[in-house]
């Protein structure tokens, strides 16, 4: 799992970063306010939870077990649903792609879940 975690991450990582500069200097003329920054906050949420995920690539190491390796998995799909469905959804002007969106976030929120769930069973 770390392998694949930091693999992810570094993706993850790199894209949160490339996309951000594409909407603050290739987008910035071609949307409006309010889809600039239904953008941003996609690229935020991807950001915060990259280094989720590399935290919990690196807590897979000492912490072995199901409930980290379901954080890392809630956190990636969470970036791909949430963070994914915003820059669709900005893009192309689809207001339904909305629908997916929550579904991303309910991925994130599992992620804390199972991360916690993992702290509290050290005792």
């Amino acid at each position: 799992m770390l392998r694949g975690f930091l693999m992810l991450a570094a993706f993850f990582g790199f894209t949160g970063v490339a996309l951000g500069a594409f909407a603050a200097h290739g987008l910035k003329g071609r949307l409006s306010s309010e889809y600039l920054a239904i953008f941003h906050t996609g690229v935020t949420y991807q950001l915060v939870h990259t280094l989720a995920l590399l935290g919990v690539a690196l807590l897979a190491t000492q912490i072995p077990g199901r409930l980290i390796t379901w954080a890392g998995v809630s956190f990636a799909l969470g970036i791909l649903l949430f963070s994914g469905s915003l820059y669709l959804l900005t893009l192309t002007g689809v207001g339904k792609l909305g629908i997916v969106t929550p579904f991303g976030g309910l991925a994130f929120l599992a992620g804390w879940v199972c991360l916690g769930l993992a702290a509290w069973r050290l005792g």
